[in-house]
């Protein structure tokens, strides 16, 4: 994914008044919500209530000074920092390196956005990284706390591939993992079933074809590979038809979530190049999902990635935005509130 500040392997914290919205920046824009975080560029932010405490799982932003492409290389960030506060509006605590590139047996490179599981006491922090080969793939990682540092498995799950994990746990305690992202991500690259290598804009979908939706699979016991065949889970239009590659405004680009509400099952991402949140439903976690909306307007911004999550019985939605650094691969993360009309659906969100 495509997907102010030096790196700090320390503790800090930010108080509930410089995350407060709205506020404007010295150009006099105003923005829905402050950074969550001001000493390091945060990104991807997927965030989880465990034992009563908010954890975000963002992906840490560099500066690396290389230029910008399609292929999302100038996104070249190295290790993970995970950030915690009890309460939305709190105190903010960045804890530091939690995963580095360099202690990963089969790195290569790129350290894109995470996510993380909880289960029979070990927390697991699921991670995309490009192999040796250059192929990205998704890797796990365990720790006893939720804040790391975790130690990553000698290699990727079995059968993954693309980027952006994100993990679901039912009510019934089953755990589901989606992933996927195209152009940088390289989900076109698995059409045939296997990974091809050659120019990545002749393998995506023309415009008029089917668009290329994200992968899931059913997490095995131990949380470590996958109970199942990796499948593709299909979004529909309201007429019940894939939506065509060239519907930008629709389709699948990157950044799936998957949250429930009201018996109900929400996958939401991100449309990439025409940069909104959107959503659709269905009646189970393998989909179909029809289409239903934007949760969010364009940020400031290239990119967009979020997460949505269930705090003190309100609902809230993690994002990220540019308001720092006015660079596209330099993002910090922020909250805001999710809220959704009476029949359950999502109220857009201008950030």
């Amino acid at each position: 994914m495509f997907s102010a500040c030096q790196n700090k392997t320390t503790a800090t914290e930010a108080t509930a008044a410089e995350t407060a919205a709205p506020a404007a920046d010295s150009t006099g824009r105003k923005y829905l919500a402050q950074p969550l975080v001001k000493d390091i560029y945060t990104a991807d932010p997927s965030a989880h209530v465990f034992n009563g405490k908010i954890y975000i799982y963002p992906s840490h932003d560099i500066e690396t000074g290389m230029p910008e492409n399609d292929n999302g290389d100038h996104f070249a960030m190295r290790d993970y920092h995970i950030l915690s506060m009890d309460s939305i509006g709190g105190k903010v605590t960045d804890h530091g390196v939690a995963l580095d590139t360099k202690d990963i047996p089969w790195a290569g490179r790129q350290l894109w956005a995470p996510d993380a599981a909880y289960k029979n006491g070990t927390y697991y922090l699921y991670f995309p990284l490009k192999d040796k080969q250059d192929v990205f793939r998704i890797g796990v990682a365990t720790s006893k706390l939720p804040t790391g540092p975790f130690k990553a498995e000698a290699k990727p799950m079995e059968g993954s591939l693309s980027i952006d994990p994100a993990v679901f746990t039912d009510t019934d305690g089953k755990t589901y993992l989606y992933m996927g992202g195209i152009w940088g991500g390289q989900l076109q690259r698995w059409r045939s079933g296997k990974y091809d290598a050659s120019n990545p804009k002749l393998q995506e979908p023309g415009p008029q074809e089917t668009a290329l939706g994200p992968k899931m699979a059913r997490l095995s016991d131990d949380m470590l590979g996958f109970a199942e065949p990796v499948k593709e889970v299909q979004i529909l239009g309201q007429d019940g038809k894939p939506f065509l590659s060239g519907d930008n405004t629709h389709r699948f680009f990157e950044g799936g979530w998957l949250h429930k509400y009201d018996g109900k099952y929400y996958f939401s991402y991100s449309t990439g190049d025409t940069h909104l949140l959107v959503y659709a439903t269905g009646t189970s976690p393998y989909g179909p999902f029809t289409y239903q909306g934007v949760i969010m307007n364009p940020v400031e911004g290239w990119t967009t990635h979020h997460s949505i999550v269930e705090v003190g019985g309100k609902w809230y939605i993690f994002y990220h935005d540019t308001q720092l650094s006015g660079k596209t691969w330099l993002r910090n993360v922020k909250v805001t509130e999710l809220r959704r009309t009476p029949d359950g659906r999502i109220e857009t969100i201008n950030p």
